[in-house]
């Protein structure tokens, strides 16, 4: 039976997010709000949680996570970034985006992985992740929260609880989200590629929006 926490969008309360903090220290799967729409996350280094996140959103072990972090600070932990890769990242962050970048060698040990040799990170523009980011000290492991089946992510609380209260540990109640996924860009090649349309311009990239 998932708890079910109600903060404010732009100023989460800090004993609730202390809270939430505490329940993904303890393994616990957790649906969020974030810029684009929910989002599922858990902690990057609890392998049984990653499975369970997957477990829900029907994922295999192809499918990419993205890390989410609260800055770029994190970003060399985790890719391998030139400086136009950096100046483009940094002039839409944060933003709902996630960046297919080159993976450094900490990440499949992180992840568990041994072949993964790619990364997705997304620096979320939403004060409740950020807030929560901020008092773990760490990246969340997360995905947009749309269900096996479906097209659109769940952008209601009280959906969610409905639909996923067994499966979940937590759901934390931010208001609406503008129920859009991020937009997906791979920039691991020489020019950026558009592998998800969703929110946020694709100009700063030189892409235009598929037909």
């Amino acid at each position: 039976m998932s708890q079910f926490f109600r903060l404010h969008p732009d100023n989460p309360q800090p004993r609730l997010i202390k809270q939430a903090v505490q329940i993904i220290n303890d393994g616990g799967v957790v649906a969020l709000p974030t810029d684009s729409s929910y989002a599922l996350a858990c902690h990057l280094d609890d392998k049984t949680a990653v499975e369970r996140l997957r477990r829900i959103r029907g994922l295999d072990e192809r499918q990419l996570l993205s890390l989410l972090v609260r800055d770029l600070s994190e970003l060399a932990n985790f890719a391998m970034v030139d400086n136009r890769q950096y100046r483009l990242i940094r002039s839409v962050t944060p933003g709902p985006y996630v960046f297919v970048l080159e993976a450094t060698k900490e990440v499949p040990r992180r992840l568990s992985h041994p072949s993964r040799k790619t990364i997705g990170l997304r620096v979320p523009d939403h004060a409740i992740t950020l807030a929560i980011l901020e008092e773990l000290g760490q990246p969340l492991l997360g995905t947009t929260l749309i269900m096996p089946g479906e097209t659109q992510p769940l952008n209601d609380a009280e959906e969610i609880r409905a639909r996923l209260e067994k499966q979940l540990d937590l759901v934390i109640d931010g208001g609406p989200c503008p129920c859009e996924p991020s937009t997906i860009v791979d920039l691991t090649g020489a020019e950026p590629v558009l592998v998800r349309a969703g929110r946020g311009s694709l100009a700063p990239f030189g892409l235009e929006q598929p037909a």
